[in-house]
């Protein structure tokens, strides 16, 4: 019902996130086990037995009356071959591409590949581990326990990374200063990963709300957000995070204009190599609740929508790309990523830059839910989104998946 849907777009994000976990968790009491969808009574291996192509007979003696023939009558829907076989007399049989896994492999038009990645880091300055309830199988680690997973997600091939850091209370401020304090904990992670790593790819966020006391993206004023105020305090973060040794530096804030300046300030700075993703089309979504979460970062008061997109547009990512890409950004996102396929295309269709997509939290967390009620095949449903990703358009994945879809590609020699 339209009330229904304004209740949910109006609703606190937070509240949201809570209503599905409530949600979840009441359906796990009919959830029926794994092992039931599993039980059948039919034999599951595949029939030897030789069948008669000329079906000559096969309703003889049949206990119903008045069986249709699909060979006999004036127009027939089907006729017979010169071995007297049923046969549809068509020449194109798309099955043919499809009749092994060798043509199947041969044949495929896009393949996600782990060098397609890049995964998704949270940290924090504790000497422990904090496992994330919202995000199950993700946690917010020490730096030495983040260095351990880039190697252990190196040795699959997934070489790039993006750091979002859990700020401690004290150091965060409305102008979130501590977004370019050159001995922050994401200036301190890109040296240690560098410093190990140097053929990584390191990307970083820049945005205020993992800094702010406000829990917006941007300066806050009177309940506003000051966008040029704002990017203001982006660009030092950028130019800090390049000076530490930053690949790649994303900006998902959504302020007008922060693109150029930000490519102006790292140009003026000599950082000319360092690579802008921007996050072109980032929604106003309710998906990202556990990624909050795992930031401790929710919006202090009210909303995002003043400016990152409205979910009902599709026409304005345009807008924003030809922006973006005017601005000398290097590749486009979309953010979230399955529910917005058809902008991941739009924008495909319209730019020559690579086109990123965002699995985000919320997508995520739905797909840990239901395996872990036996819903769906946890590695089937995720290699399958993140082969629609790529259908879609999506050049490069951003999803929390990136390490263990990687193993999965693995074992099955990807």
């Amino acid at each position: 019902a339209p009330s229904s849907i304004t209740l949910v777009f109006s609703t606190n994000m937070k509240f949201s996130c809570v209503l599905l976990t409530a949600l979840f968790a009441t359906s796990s009491a009919f959830a029926p086990s794994k092992s039931s969808f599993r039980t059948t009574s039919l034999n599951l291996e595949p029939s030897q037995d030789p069948v008669d192509k000329t079906l000559n007979g096969i309703d003889d003696g049949a206990e119903h009356d008045n069986i249709f023939d699909p060979l006999s009558g004036a127009q027939p829907a089907l006729i017979r071959n010169n071995n007297d076989e049923v046969w549809v007399p068509q020449r194109v049989r798309p099955r043919r591409n499809r009749k092994s896994a060798a043509i199947r492999n041969m044949v495929r038009e896009n393949i996600v590949t782990p060098s397609n990645f890049i995964y998704p880091l949270f940290i924090h300055d504790e000497d422990f581990n904090q496992s994330i309830e919202s995000m199950p199988g993700c946690e917010r680690h020490s730096l030495p326990s983040m260095l351990a997973e880039v190697g252990d997600a190196y040795k699959y091939g997934v070489k790039s990374f993006v750091l979002f850091p859990k700020v401690p209370d004290e150091l965060k401020t409305n102008l979130g200063v501590e977004a370019y304090n050159p001995e922050g904990i994401v200036h301190r992670a890109i040296r240690m990963i560098k410093e190990k790593y140097p053929e990584s790819v390191v990307c970083t966020d820049v945005a205020l709300d993992p800094y702010s006391d406000q829990g917006h993206d941007g300066v806050v004023e009177n309940g506003k957000i000051l966008n040029d105020v704002t990017i203001n305090q982006l660009c030092k973060q950028a130019v800090s995070q390049a000076r530490a040794g930053a690949d790649i530096v994303a900006p998902s804030d959504m302020m007008d204009g922060r693109v150029g300046a930000i490519r102006d300030a790292l140009d003026s700075e000599g950082f000319t190599d360092v690579s802008i993703l921007a996050y072109t089309a980032k929604y106003a979504s309710a998906y990202y609740g556990p990624f909050r979460d795992a930031l401790d970062s929710h919006p202090g008061f009210g909303d995002k929508k003043t400016y990152q997109q409205d979910p009902a547009n599709g026409r304005e990512a345009l807008v924003e790309a030809a922006l973006d890409a005017s601005e000398g950004a290097d590749m486009l996102m979309v953010k979230p990523g399955m529910p917005y396929l058809d902008v991941i295309r739009r924008l495909k269709d319209n730019s020559d830059l690579p086109i990123a997509a965002y699995h985000v939290s919320g997508e995520y967390a739905m797909i840990k839910a239901a395996c872990e009620r036996g819903w769906l095949e946890e590695k089937d449903i995720v290699l399958e989104t993140l082969t629609c990703f790529k259908r879609a358009g999506a050049d490069i994945i951003l999803t929390y998946y990136a390490k263990q879809a990687a193993m999965w590609m693995a074992e099955d020699g990807i």
